[in-house]
């Protein structure tokens, strides 16, 4: 099926971001078409050509498969409040029609101070019915998270879940045995060389899913069944294309306990797929997209990635990563 694929004519683009999310301020990537329509490559810059194959092998069962059938027509979402002050967090809970809003905390060494903060406005303007759940991206240490944790929990008025809180699977299941509240294990699936390792391990009560980085809304399912923890489907901060496969993968899991995170493109500055096609959300909802979106010609030429050594970088990577799919025994077909 790749044989079916132009990968010449795969576009590049670069969008800006509308606040520093995962230390990057643009982020750019690669529009490819095939028979079933388009798809997105876009694993972060850092992340090496084999893990990468993972991304090009979702992009590729995307563009020439499609996903299977929906169980359902529409995902709840959470909202996404990133390191910002807590009026700019009011502001966004407030303007989100989200039930359930995602905190960034740990930015930073001292950031506990700002990060109570910023929950107590979260519940603030989510009101005492609204569910809030917190993501350190793995930067704790086990004494710490803890700690961190339960003053968190106190300011929430009660966690849904902590992610991530530390970056080993023996570290969150220390954590675990430690804190009343769930802990979501997300960088602990999607970068291990064994996906179902954190559930082995009691290290997690949820599992963050993206099928992006997992090789594919079809293998996401596989391993969502194996791991038997509830899922959470979130983003990797795609455009409206690449977001449709995580949509896809939430529409077809047989139980969807948790709202996803999937409202990211709030965190872009723009898009390639026209409005009335791209993937935002609606009272807290997302519609589960049948076929992927087209993106809009000119939308393309608006954030094509203009720097010329920079485009030829991610041609050269797609042509390292393409070499290594099966490889990696992730491909789709």
């Amino acid at each position: 099926m790749v044989s079916e694929i132009d990968f010449d004519a795969a576009r590049i683009y670069a969008v800006p971001l509308r606040t520093r999310f995962r230390d990057i301020t643009v982020r750019e990537g690669i529009l490819i078409e095939g028979p079933a329509g388009w798809s997105e490559f876009c694993p972060f810059l850092e992340y090496d050509d084999l893990e990468s194959a993972c991304w090009l092998a979702t992009a590729v069962e995307q563009c020439t498969q499609g996903w299977p059938k929906p169980l359902r027509d529409r995902v709840p979402i959470n909202c996404i409040v990133p390191a910002v002050g807590e009026r700019r967090a009011r502001e966004i809970v407030a303007g989100s029609g989200c039930h359930t809003a995602k905190v960034k905390v740990a930015d930073h060494p001292e950031s506990l101070s700002e990060d109570l903060a910023r929950v107590e406005a979260v519940r603030d303007a989510l009101g005492p019915g609204g569910a809030i759940r917190v993501d350190a991206n793995g930067v704790w240490d086990v004494e710490t998270a803890v700690d961190h944790i339960r003053q968190l929990d106190k300011a929430a008025g009660g966690l849904e879940y902590v992610e991530q809180p530390c970056g080993t699977i023996e570290e969150l299941a220390a954590v675990r045995r430690q804190v009343e509240v769930r802990v979501a294990a997300d960088e602990s699936i999607r970068r291990a060389d064994d996906p179902l390792r954190v559930a082995v391990a009691g290290a997690a009560d949820v599992a963050v899913i993206k099928c992006t980085p997992l090789g594919g809304v079809r293998r996401s399912l596989r391993i969502a069944e194996a791991a038997g923890l509830p899922c959470v489907v979130s983003s990797a901060l795609e455009t409206s294309v690449g977001l449709a496969a995580q949509v896809a993968l939430a529409g077809a899991l047989p139980e969807l306990d948790f709202a996803c995170g999937l409202g990211t493109l709030s965190l872009l500055d723009g898009d390639v797929v026209a409005d009335a096609a791209s993937l935002r959300p609606v009272d807290g909802y997302l519609l589960v997209p049948r076929t992927p979106p087209t993106p809009d010609l000119a939308l393309l030429d608006t954030y094509q990635l203009t720097d010329p050594r920079q485009a030829a970088w991610w041609r050269n990577r797609l042509a390292r990563v393409r070499g290594l799919l099966r490889a990696k025994d992730v491909t789709p077909w």
